[in-house]
Parts: structure tokens; C-alpha cells; sequence
């Protein structure tokens, strides 16, 4: 079969259902190479890499249609370059509209609690003033800079880490100013550590089972795919780890 894949074996690696394979063969999104002498779907060793792009596509939010452009361009000279960069680009501001909401919300809230903290201090209630900083604290932890290792460490608090002061450096030695992917699943958040270094892979995976006891969200996972290592949290506190893996990226290596 010269290399090529068949429906089952293409599902297999690419982690998805046959079914869904035949569906973006209708969306006009994967187009098989051929079939063998019983009629059965044959794609090109290249089929991989469009599943891998469609579903790092859609992560971003891309419709279909969207999409189905990107690939033509592609694959053909019949969509223009400017049409696709303005794709991106408007993908790219709509999400910064949405971050400049949330951005604004933060900061109207750390000032609201900041101000609610002196007027209870200047009140001379100390416990409620300590309660009230404490809060501040922990809601509003992560200001306009770049996060350091105190706001690292406070992220391992809220994870309820049990890791040894001297393992989580090791851990964060490794993982710190890697690039990294992040996305919202249906029940928690994806975070992909691209590359094939053994010594992230084994970082996350020390990191995960720290997390074993933790009743806050459910026990992550960490596994290996084409694009690199994979840790998978659920539950309700799972954006934890998204926010954990985004502070070590920007952390200096």
C-alpha cells in the first residue's frame, strides 16, 4: 500500500473515531488517497499532520469553514495569502477582545478589594482587615508582570501541591520557559509541552502524581502524542494547571 494508512489505522494514531475521520472527509477537510481491492479508504502518511492542524485549528476556534480555507491555501495557489493572514488575524483579535474584558474585570476587582482592605483597616478591625488582605491575595495573585517564583509558588499552594521545596525546583528546572499549548476541554484543561525530551515528560508526569490526594480536581494525567507531552486536568480548579504551565512559560529558563 506504498506507506499508506487505512481508515482504522489513521483513527488509531490520530486518537479519533473513524467516524469522525468520515466526517471531515464530507467537510472537504481530509481527502484519501485512494481505497484497496475490498473498497476501503487508503490516506496519505500527511493525513496525520492535516488531523493534527484541524484540531489545533478548532482548539483555536476556527469554524470548518475556516479551516477548509487554511488547507486550500495549502495545498493549492487558489486562496490568496492576504485572505488567510486576515483569517488569523481577526481569530486573534476577537480573542483579544474577549482578554481585554477579562484583563479589565481583574484589575477593577484587585482595586474593589484593595479599597475594601483600607476602609476595614482604617475601621480598626484587624482580623476582618487580615481576612480581607488574605483574599486579596488569593484572588488577585498575578499582576501585569511576569510571574516569578513567589507567584509560582502560590500557584502550587492553590494545587495543594505535597512536593518537597527541593523536587518542585528540580520539576520547575525542567519545565520553566518551555513553550507551551493550552486549551479549554469540556471538563477541564489540555496542556501540551511540545518536543520529545525525557526529562519533561518526567517532570510532568512527578508533577501529576503529586496531585494524587488532591480533592480540588480530578487526577491529572500525562501522556505522550506526535506534537509532545500531553497532561489532561479535570474538574472545577483543573484551570490551575493552565495557569501553573503559562507562569513557568514565562518564567526566565
Amino acid at each position: 500500500m506504498g506507506g499508506e494508512l487505512t481508515i482504522g489505522a489513521l483513527a488509531r494514531q490520530a486518537g479519533v473515531s473513524t467516524s469522525m475521520l468520515r466526517f471531515y472527509e464530507r467537510e472537504g477537510l481530509l481527502r484519501p488517497a485512494g481505497r484497496t481491492a475490498a473498497g476501503y479508504r487508503l490516506y496519505p502518511q500527511s493525513a496525520l499532520r492535516t488531523l493534527l492542524f484541524i484540531h489545533r485549528a478548532q482548539r483555536l476556534g476556527f469554524s470548518l469553514g475556516d479551516i477548509r480555507l487554511f488547507l486550500e491555501g495549502r495545498d493549492t495557489s487558489s486562496i490568496g495569502g492576504a485572505e488567510l493572514r486576515d483569517l488569523a488575524r481577526q481569530r486573534l483579535v476577537d480573542i483579544e477582545r474577549r482578554l481585554t474584558e477579562l484583563l479589565v474585570l481583574r484589575h477593577e476587582l484587585d482595586l474593589f478589594l484593595d479599597d475594601l482592605t483600607e476602609q476595614v483597616d482604617t475601621g480598626g478591625d484587624a482580623d476582618a482587615a487580615a481576612l480581607y488582605r488574605e483574599l486579596l491575595d488569593h484572588v488577585c495573585g498575578h499582576s501585569g508582570r511576569q510571574p516569578g517564583p513567589a507567584s509560582v509558588a502560590k500557584l502550587m499552594a492553590r494545587l495543594g501541591c505535597s512536593l518537597a521545596d527541593t523536587e518542585l525546583e528540580a520539576i520547575f528546572a525542567r519545565l520553566r520557559g518551555r513553550h507551551v499549548h493550552v486549551w479549554r476541554e469540556q471538563d477541564g484543561y489540555a496542556v501540551l509541552v511540545p518536543g520529545s525530551d525525557p526529562g519533561v515528560e518526567q517532570a510532568m508526569s512527578r508533577l501529576a502524581e503529586s496531585e494524587q490526594a488532591c480533592h480540588a480536581h480530578g487526577v491529572p494525567t500525562v501522556s505522550t502524542t506526535d506534537e509532545g507531552f500531553l497532561l489532561q486536568a479535570r474538574g472545577p480548579n483543573a484551570f490551575l494547571f493552565a495557569q501553573l504551565f503559562l507562569a513557568l512559560e514565562a518564567s526566565e529558563a
